[in-house]
Order: C-alpha cells, then sequence, then structure tokens
C-alpha cells in the first residue's frame, strides 16, 4: 500500500461488519473495542475513543482505557488516551475532531482549549520530546 492511502478505509465491507462478543462472557467482563492506536517507536502510545453526540465511553470501557494507559505508564512508555466526538453519520475523519477528555499521567482532564485529536497528538508529542 502506498504511502497516499495508509489510515483511509480499505476494506469498507469488513469494516462495517459488528462483531459479537456475547460468547465471551466472563462474569460482567466482555471485551471493549478501541477505535485507533499509535505506537511511536515504542516510546509513546497513544489511544483512540471516538463517540457520538460528546457522549463518554461507558463505566467498563473507560476503566478499561484509564487501566491500559497506566500501565503503559508505569512500564515507562508516555501513553494518552483521548476521547473524541463526532456528529458523523457515514466516514468519521478523526483527525479534526473536537476532543471532550483525555488521560495521561494517571489522571483525566478535560482539555484546557479547544482542540483536535491531530492538534491533541501534536501537542503530546512536543510535550514528550520522546520520539
Amino acid at each position: 500500500m502506498s504511502d497516499m492511502n495508509r489510515g483511509k478505509i480499505r476494506n469498507r465491507e469488513q469494516a462495517s461488519r459488528i462483531k459479537d462478543y456475547s460468547g465471551l462472557r466472563y462474569g460482567k467482563i466482555t471485551p471493549t473495542d478501541i477505535d485507533g492506536f499509535m505506537d511511536f517507536n515504542d516510546k509513546v502510545f497513544i489511544f483512540l475513543e471516538l463517540k457520538a453526540g460528546g457522549a463518554l465511553p461507558p463505566y467498563g470501557q473507560r476503566l478499561a482505557l484509564q487501566r491500559l494507559c497506566d500501565a503503559c505508564e508505569k512500564a515507562g512508555k508516555e501513553s494518552l488516551v483521548l476521547i473524541a466526538s463526532h456528529e458523523a453519520e457515514d466516514d468519521i475523519e478523526a483527525a479534526s475532531l473536537p476532543v471532550v477528555q483525555m488521560r495521561f499521567r494517571g489522571e483525566w482532564r478535560k482539555p484546557h482549549r479547544a482542540m483536535t485529536v491531530r492538534q491533541a497528538i501534536d501537542d503530546f508529542l512536543m510535550w514528550t520530546k520522546r520520539i
């Protein structure tokens, strides 16, 4: 695949399939998904969760993202979770979405200013100076 097409939807038919995890229930535990993950040279990890209409992740998904981020930080990796909001009814362009919440350094925070996913990632990479 050429660099021009990296990150674009390749298999639209497969992307629209819904996964059924009902057979993987362990008490109250079921799988959750993560909308995006970026690994910058095994030094900085960024997790993305995109929600419609400014919604926040449900408790279990939020807890999973929190624990994943915190565990990466304990292992010496700078880590960031971004929760972004969309109003799309079709394809979602993640880079331009507004960030509604983020987690890093053991805390959930609201952005101190309006920012897109791209701006938040760029700021975090500059702040960490680790790539």
